[in-house]
């Protein structure tokens, strides 16, 4: 098994199957997940104060991809209201385990895949993607998807592991040797070039590329794009 290329736009409703592998990857996953501390702490908090300035007091926010919830938590409080999701029951459990420990009123998590659609259309002023895009199954699904939610002129605020900037041996041979082993899940590899690509490809702007990594090489791109008023 070999990690799979960046996908065309999507002519096929989204698999399922897929979906379900995901869930239960990271279902199995969650606990541990959890525990893991942050690599690059000071890039993560580089991150979240980048977001913070770009977020509003006036601002409904999606995230995708929310994890166990811990940035969720960070930025709800510079939203209007915030919806947190992800593909993972588990990671939602743990999201308000910490959300009933840490109440925010604006702040709520569900459950829901990444390339499916959610309640209430066109309503969100940015949609969130962190460390999840490299993981859905088709990537023009997803930005499709994304599209759907934002409010024209809204912002898509991303920061995305570009495995294609890894030493090859990483995606070529070592994550499909640990996909499987059952210990990594499916991936997509692209470079940062491809991933800007395939958001202009669906007409979004990109205002902002950027790093915020400080240790080593960073392969995590922080994309900021808005779709057209």
């Amino acid at each position: 098994m070999h990690p799979r290329p960046i996908p065309r736009p999507a002519t096929t409703p989204v698999d399922t199957a897929a979906t379900a592998d995901k869930a239960r990857f990271w279902n199995r996953a969650a606990r541990k997940y959890a525990a893991d501390p942050i690599a690059d702490l000071a890039g993560y908090e580089a991150t979240l104060r980048r977001v913070q300035a770009l977020l509003s007091p006036d601002h409904a926010v999606l995230e995708i991809g929310c994890g166990t919830g811990t940035t969720a938590l960070r930025l709800a409080a510079s939203t209007r209201r915030m919806l947190a999701t992800d593909v993972s029951a588990e990671m939602i459990a743990i999201a308000r385990e910490k959300l009933a420990s840490q109440p925010l009123p604006q702040l709520r998590f569900g459950v829901a895949d990444a390339e499916t659609t959610v309640s209430g259309g066109a309503c969100h002023d940015a949609v969130l993607a962190f460390n999840v895009l490299h993981l859905v199954s088709d990537l023009d699904v997803a930005l499709q998807s994304i599209l759907t939610w934002l409010k024209p002129g809204g912002l898509l605020i991303s920061k995305t592991p570009c495995l294609a900037e890894m030493n090859p041996l990483i995606p070529r041979l070592i994550v499909p040797l640990m996909r499987a082993l059952g210990k990594a899940p499916d991936v997509l590899v692209f470079d940062a070039t491809q991933l800007r690509s395939a958001f202009e490809r669906h007409g979004l702007g990109i205002e902002a590329v950027e790093r915020h990594g400080t240790k080593r090489q960073d392969i995590r791109v922080f994309i900021v794009a808005r779709r057209p008023r």
